[in-house]
């Protein structure tokens, strides 16, 4: 019953996250600041993030409005990014168990917003766009998560 507490606080906060950056107009425009995005470290700490962060991902997209290739593969790229920060964990430098999730929706997204929503920017356009937005909000953000987290370790044992 904890590893399904765990998730779906997870995945509620994620959905609670993307829609306060919605309202604070965060999620449009050139370069996006997805404050849910900032929970991608979280596998750092449980594997219950995994799932977690793939339905929290799913529900958003569903919520928003997006269409099927986007509320599948934009959620494959939150999965591929949580493993792959999950299984980058023990690395020596946490900050490099960051990368996956900037780099899996900074190459998969581009295709789902040209292809799914029709935009009209060159691929590498949205390729540096949507990889500035990742970068402020799982590095930086993210970032900040991790420190909070390291101070009260109780919370995922």
């Amino acid at each position: 019953s904890r590893a399904l507490t765990t998730s779906a606080m997870i995945a509620a906060m994620y959905v609670v996250l993307s829609y306060v950056a919605s309202i604070l107009g965060l999620c449009s425009g050139v370069i996006q600041l997805r404050l849910s995005e900032a929970l991608c470290v979280l596998p750092l700490f449980t594997p219950y993030a995994i799932p977690a962060l793939t339905i929290g991902c799913l529900i958003t997209n569903m919520l928003f409005g997006g269409v099927i290739i986007d509320v599948i593969f934009g959620s494959v790229a939150t999965l591929i990014g949580a493993v792959g920060t999950y299984l980058l964990r023990n690395t020596k430098h946490r900050i490099l168990a960051l990368i996956p999730p900037i780099l899996s929706n900074s190459l998969i997204i581009p295709p789902i917003l040209s292809y799914a929503y029709g935009s009209e920017e060159s691929m590498l356009f949205m390729f540096i766009t949507v990889m500035i937005g990742e970068i402020l909000s799982v590095i930086v953000l993210g970032w900040g998560l991790i420190k909070v987290l390291n101070k009260i370790k109780f919370i995922f044992k």
